[in-house]
């Protein structure tokens, strides 16, 4: 995606000035938007094209992905990915949310901070999904984890791609790309996460919002600005 691990993947618009301290009041917090799903549902895609369009609308935008995004974080990424590496399902859980403590607060808290919104592609309800509950660790387990880690930083609205798992599959393997060490997993494992997603946007439906990820890319953005339209005060876009 030509990221750049000491800093954002993309910017929007140009950033906030820093301004003097008795100035800060004036300045209205940013939002943070995560989008979520299944490997192959589509997500970096998405958060490319949002952050094109919220860019456009005038707004300042930064995107980031998870795990990563600064370079303690990346470095964790490289890692957790590695299929030449054994990794506990205990451990996992700790990275993951180590290199999401890191990211909170060396980048995400400083734009919001500065009133600007940032996209991230996966976040907390991602180690849920994968380690919560596929790993078996328990969601509430790891959420603790997390609420520790991020400082209790929640999303302010979630994206959620839902794809069927063999067609996210499909879509991974006509990328015709070494998978890392999460896509080796079998199709239960896959299954597991689907279901949990689809639990977590039952339990939250206010916060997360759950698109069809088997639409076309133009039909995705303007479901998922939709989505937006009221926390950004965006116009809603028109069906592509």
């Amino acid at each position: 995606m030509g990221d750049d691990a000491r800093g954002p993947l993309r910017r929007g618009s140009i950033a906030v000035a820093r301004l003097p301290a008795r100035y800060r009041p004036l300045i209205v917090r940013g939002k943070l938007i995560t989008i979520e799903g299944l490997d192959g549902a589509g997500k970096s895609t998405l958060a490319g094209a949002l952050c094109e369009a919220i860019g456009a609308a005038g707004l300042p935008v930064e995107l980031l992905r998870e795990p990563g995004g600064v370079a303690l974080s990346e470095r964790v990424r490289a890692l957790v990915k590695d299929p030449a590496l054994e990794v506990s399902a205990p451990a996992e859980a700790l990275l993951y949310a180590a290199a999401r403590a890191q990211l909170v607060r060396e980048r995400v808290e400083p734009l919001l901070h500065d009133g600007v919104h940032v996209l991230l592609d996966r976040y907390v309800d991602s180690s849920l999904a994968y380690q919560g509950a596929a790993r078996g660790l328990g969601v509430e387990l790891v959420r603790e984890i997390n609420r520790f880690a991020t400082g209790g930083l929640d999303p302010d609205r979630t994206l959620l791609l839902r794809i069927d798992p063999a067609e996210g599959r499909a879509r991974q393997a006509a990328r015709d790309e070494r998978p890392d060490r999460l896509e080796r997993e079998d199709e239960e494992f896959f299954l597991c996460i689907a279901r949990a997603y689809d639990e977590l946007a039952a339990a939250e439906p206010q916060r997360i919002r759950v698109l069809d990820a088997s639409f076309t890319p133009a039909t995705v953005l303007s479901d998922a600005l939709d989505a937006l339209s009221d926390l950004l005060a965006l116009r809603p876009a028109a069906r592509g």
